[in-house]
C-alpha cells in the first residue's frame, strides 16, 4: 500500500530504464540488470543510476525542508502519551482477565459436550454391531428352515422338489444369502462371527453345489426357465463371473478339444478352413438358450432377460484361445516359414496369398526392412535381445501407420457387418465404441512420438548450428578475407529439415510436417540465438581489452588482427555471424515457414543486425 501511494521524482528521458520498475513487488535486480544490458552496456547504466540516486537524494531533502514543522509538531504532540497509555492499562488488564476466565468455563464445557457426544457415538456403533449380528443370525436360521422345510422323510429338500420348484427355492434362498453376506461383511473381526461363520461356509458350499447340478441340468434337458431361474440366482449373489467359468468347463471346453486337433488340421488340405468353420458353429448351435436367456440373441424377449453376462466374450473365446495354444501350437510358431506361411495359406485365396507373401511395410522403401523383420521371426523365442535403437525415419513410419489406421478404422465396421449379421449379432453400438476407443487410444500415441521426432531434428540441427562457435578461430589473427558469403554449417543445419520434407510428403500430412519443422527450429534456433549471443559478447570483451592494452602503451601502431582491408577481426566475425543468420531466415523461408513463427529468430535477427551496425559504424 505505501508504495503504490509513493511518487518518484521523474528523471530525464535519457534514462535507459523507467523509474516504476524500483516500485514494482516482484522486483529482481538481477532481472533488472539483464533487461538493461539489451540497451546500453554496464558503463551507461552504472552512469544513469548515480544521476537517479542525485535526483532521489535532492528530492528527499526537498521532501524534509517542506514538511519540516509536521516533523518538529508529531514530537511535541507526543508528550504525555505515556501517562495516558498508562490509566489504560489497568481496566485492559482486569478485561484480559475476566475473557481468560471466560474462555477457560467455555472450553470446559465444550470438552464435556465432547466427550458426552464421543461416548453416544460409540454406543450408536456397538449397537449397530449388535443389530447386524442379529440379522446375520435370523438370515441363518431363516435360511435352514427353508431347507428344513423342505425335506421330507429321508430325501434331501434340493433332490425332492421338481426343477422349477428347486429353482425357486435357490431364488429366496439365494436373496437372504445376499443379505446375509452384506452383513457379514460389516461384522468381521467380531467373536460371535466366527462361532457363526461353520454354518455360513456349508450354506455357501450348498448353494454353489446346487447352482451347479441345476446349470448343468437346464442346459441338458435345454429347459429355459431353469437356466433363467439359475442365472438369476447367480446376478444375486454377485456370482456371474462363476457361471460364465463353469459354463466354459462343462459346456465350451470338450466341443474345443474335440474340434482343435493338430492331427486332422494337417492331414486335410482345408482342415484349418474346416475347423474354424467348426468353431463359428458352436455359438449359434451350443449357446443359443444361453444367449437367448442372458439377451444376446434376436429373439430374446426383454423382459425376461437377465443381464449381466456375455457368454460369448468371457466363456466361450478364452476356451477357443487356450485350445488354440495347446492343441495347435504350430499355428503361432514362426520359427520354420515355409510351414508357418503354408499353415495359414490354406484357406486364403490365391490373390490373398500373394499379398501375404509379399508383405507392404507402411512407410518404408528399404527392401531390407522385411528382411530383417524376417530374421526376427525366425530366432529362437528363448533368446533374449537387447533393445534396438529407433531411429527418427523408423519413428516417422510409424507416425504414418497411425495416421492411416486412424482413417481406416471407421470403415473396418462396415467390414465385419455382414459377418456379424450373418451369427444374429446386431449390436454393433458396441463395436462401434469399441473402435472409438481404438481410435482414442491411437490418438494419444501421437503427441509422445511427434515430441520424439522434434527432439531428434532439433538435436540434428544444432549439432551443426553449434559449430558457429568456431568463426571466431577462423578470422582471429588469420588475415582472412571480409566474408562476403554464409558458412557452410548452415546448409548442412537444415539437410534433415529439407530430407523429412522431401522424402515423407507421400507419407503424412503437410500441416503435420511443416508443425515439426516449426517446433525443431524454434528449439535449435533458441540455442542458436543463445550460442551466437555468447560468440559476441566474447567478441567484445575481446575487443575492449585490445583497447585498453593499447591505450596502456600509448601505441600508434595499427591493430596486429587487423587486414588489409581495414576490418578489423571482430568485425569480420560479426559480419560472418550476420550473413550465417540472414542465410538461415532464407532457408527457413524456402521450407515454406515464416521466420516470425520461429521462436528466437526476430531476437536472434535483432541480435546480429545490432553487431551488424556497430561493424558498419566503426567502418
Amino acid at each position: 500500500m505505501e508504495k503504490s501511494r509513493m511518487n518518484l521524482p521523474k528523471g530525464p528521458d535519457t534514462l535507459c530504464f523507467d523509474k516504476d520498475e524500483f516500485m514494482k513487488e516482484d522486483f529482481d535486480v538481477d532481472h533488472f540488470v539483464s533487461e538493461c544490458r539489451k540497451r546500453v552496456q554496464l558503463e551507461g547504466l552504472r552512469e544513469d543510476l548515480e544521476l537517479y540516486y542525485k535526483l532521489l537524494k535532492a528530492a528527499m531533502v526537498e521532501l524534509i525542508n517542506k514538511d519540516y514543522a509536521d516533523f518538529v509538531n508529531l514530537s511535541t504532540n507526543l508528550v504525555g502519551m505515556d501517562k495516558a497509555l498508562n490509566q489504560l492499562s489497568v481496566p485492559l488488564g482486569q478485561l484480559r482477565e475476566e475473557v481468560l476466565s471466560l474462555r477457560s468455563s467455555v472450553s470446559e464445557g465444550i470438552r464435556a459436550v465432547d466427550e458426552r457426544m464421543s461416548k453416544q457415538e460409540d454406543i450408536r456403533k456397538k449397537k449397530m454391531c449388535v443389530l447386524r449380528l442379529i440379522q446375520v443370525i435370523r438370515s441363518v436360521e431363516k435360511i435352514e428352515k427353508i431347507l428344513n422345510s423342505q425335506s421330507s422323510k429321508d430325501t434331501h429338500a434340493l433332490e425332492a422338489c421338481s426343477p422349477l420348484l428347486t429353482g425357486q427355492i435357490l431364488e429366496r434362498i439365494a436373496t437372504e444369502f445376499n443379505q446375509l453376506q452384506f452383513h457379514a461383511v460389516q461384522s468381521k473381526g467380531m467373536p460371535l462371527l466366527d462361532k457363526v461363520r461353520p454354518r455360513i461356509a456349508g450354506i455357501t458350499a450348498m448353494l454353489q453345489r446346487s447352482l451347479e447340478g441345476l446349470l448343468l441340468e437346464g442346459l441338458q434337458t435345454s429347459d429355459v426357465d431353469i437356466i433363467r431361474h439359475c442365472l438369476r440366482t447367480y446376478a444375486t449373489i454377485d456370482k456371474t463371473r462363476d457361471a460364465e467359468a463353469l459354463v466354459g468347463q462343462i459346456l465350451v471346453k470338450p466341443y474345443m478339444d474335440q474340434v482343435i486337433i493338430e492331427q486332422v488340421v494337417e492331414s486335410h488340405p482345408d482342415g484349418l478352413q474346416t475347423m474354424y468353420k467348426k468353431l463359428l458353429e458352436f455359438v449359434p448351435h451350443h449357446c443359443r438358450l444361453l444367449r437367448e436367456v442372458t439377451g444376446g440373441a434376436i429373439s430374446s424377449e426383454k423382459g425376461n432377460t437377465v443381464p449381466g453376462y456375455d457368454f460369448l466374450v468371457n466363456s466361450v473365446w478364452p476356451e477357443i484361445v487356450r485350445g488354440l495354444e495347446e492343441n495347435l501350437p504350430s499355428l503361432f510358431n514362426p520359427g520354420d516359414p515355409d510351414a508357418f506361411h503354408k499353415l495359414l495359406l490354406r484357406p486364403i485365396s490365391n490373390e490373398s496369398a500373394k499379398d501375404i507373401k509379399n508383405p507392404v511395410v507402411t512407410g518404408s522403401k528399404d527392401p531390407s526392412a522385411t528382411h530383417g523383420n524376417s530374421e526376427d521371426q525366425g530366432s529362437s523365442p528363448s533368446e533374449t535381445k537387447p533393445a534396438a535403437f529407433i531411429s527418427s525415419t523408423q519413428l516417422v513410419y510409424v507416425v504414418a501407420d497411425l495416421d492411416r489406421l486412424q482413417e481406416q478404422l471407421p470403415e473396418l465396421l462396415e467390414t465385419i457387418k455382414p459377418k456379424l449379421e450373418m451369427i444374429g449379432f446386431k449390436n454393433f453400438s458396441s463395436i462401434s465404441a469399441a473402435l472409438a476407443d481404438s481410435k482414442m487410444s491411437l490418438s494419444a500415441s501421437m503427441p509422445p512420438l511427434s515430441s520424439r521426432i522434434v527432439q531428434d531434428l532439433s538435436e540434428s540441427c544444432f549439432s551443426y548450428l553449434k559449430s558457429a562457435l568456431e568463426v571466431p578461430r577462423l578470422y582471429r589473427r588469420t588475415n582472412k578475407e571480409v566474408p562476403t558469403t554464409a558458412s557452410s554449417y548452415v546448409d548442412s543445419a537444415l539437410k534433415p529439415l529439407y530430407q523429412l520434407q522431401s522424402g515423407h510428403k507421400d507419407k503424412l500430412k503437410q500441416a503435420l510436417i511443416q508443425q515439426w519443422l516449426e517446433d525443431a527450429l524454434s528449439e535449435s534456433t533458441h540455442k542458436y540465438c543463445e550460442t551466437v549471443s555468447d560468440i559476441l559478447h566474447s567478441v567484445r570483451k575481446m575487443e575492449e581489452s585490445l583497447k585498453r592494452l593499447k591505450q596502456a602503451r600509448k601505441t600508434t601502431s595499427t591493430n596486429p588482427g587487423g587486414s588489409s582491408s581495414g576490418m578489423s577481426d571482430d568485425d569480420k566475425i560479426r559480419l560472418q555471424l550476420a550473413l550465417d543468420v540472414e542465410y538461415l531466415g532464407e532457408q527457413i523461408q524456402k521450407l515454406g515457414l515464416q521466420t516470425k513463427d520461429i521462436k528466437s529468430f526476430p531476437a536472434l535477427t535483432e541480435l546480429v543486425a545490432a553487431a551488424k551496425d556497430q561493424t558498419t559504424e566503426q567502418l
